[in-house]
């Protein structure tokens, strides 16, 4: 027997999952067994913040943006990650989540050299406009500036460090898509940084298929297409998230 395609797949899947209820900021929204919180809002038209999510791709709750309160006790839970049940009360905007989103995002903008003014994704960054969302005007804490490198290797693409928030989408398109896993981060805490394969220069990578996935997927300037200036280089997700749904994946 051939296999269903993966369309066909994904709505066969969809159609044999559990319909149930869960309480969005007291509202009662409609759902499926296996959706995650952040799923469950966006399809209803509720926005929850993320840098890490991507539709097509498997959620990690790397960026920590999208906690939620659950359970009415308050508890924080990552949205991306947090599977829905029967019943579930779920808090997405309050005054506490606020606060820890702008601190995210503060605690973001001064682990590494984020200076928007020079970058090639200047007014087309997510993480800018998040900053700009949640009424991010000052930083509280102090700035690291670390000496990161920049890998001009590759003759289509450049990496920079200092523009890296370690949110993964490169690493999970490249692997989830591409198949072809070049991407990895290596080190813990703020030692942590990517690396292509064993830690090579991203020229050197032979298992890299210069499809550029990587680039579109990456929501700061810290991965962009060579040859661009400053506010240029305008990101194609929906490119990937399509790439993605070709796959099988769910979107």
């Amino acid at each position: 027997m051939r296999p269903l395609p993966a369309v066909r797949r994904e709505r066969v899947t969809s159609m044999q999952q559990k319909s149930i209820s869960i309480r969005i900021e007291g509202e009662l929204v409609p759902t499926r067994e296996n959706k995650t919180i952040l799923e469950a809002a966006r399809e209803s038209g509720r926005s929850i913040p993320s840098l890490c999510h991507m539709d097509g791709l498997h959620d990690v709750g790397a960026c920590r943006l999208c906690i939620v309160e659950v359970g009415g006790s308050g508890r924080l839970a990552p949205a991306c990650t947090t599977p829905v049940q029967e019943g579930l009360t779920v808090v997405i905007n309050s005054p506490r989540l606020a606060s820890y989103r702008r601190m995210i995002i503060e605690l973001l903008l001064s682990e590494r050299n984020h200076v928007c003014s020079v970058c090639v994704s200047n007014g087309h960054c997510e993480l800018q406009s998040l900053a700009a969302s949640l009424g991010v005007t000052s930083v509280r804490f102090p700035y690291r500036y670390p000496r990161l490198g920049v890998d001009l290797s590759q003759e289509r693409y450049v990496l920079d460090h200092n523009r890296c928030i370690l949110c993964s989408r490169c690493v999970r398109v490249c692997a989830e898509v591409e198949g072809a896993h070049v991407w990895d981060i290596m080190g813990r805490g703020i030692h942590s940084r990517l690396i292509s394969e064993m830690d090579q220069p991203w020229a050197e990578a032979a298992s890299c298929t210069r499809c550029g996935k990587c680039v579109q997927a990456c929501p700061t300037g810290a991965m962009a297409e060579k040859g661009r200036a400053v506010e240029e280089m305008v990101k194609l997700t929906e490119v990937v998230a399509q790439a993605a749904g070709r796959k099988g994946a769910r979107i």
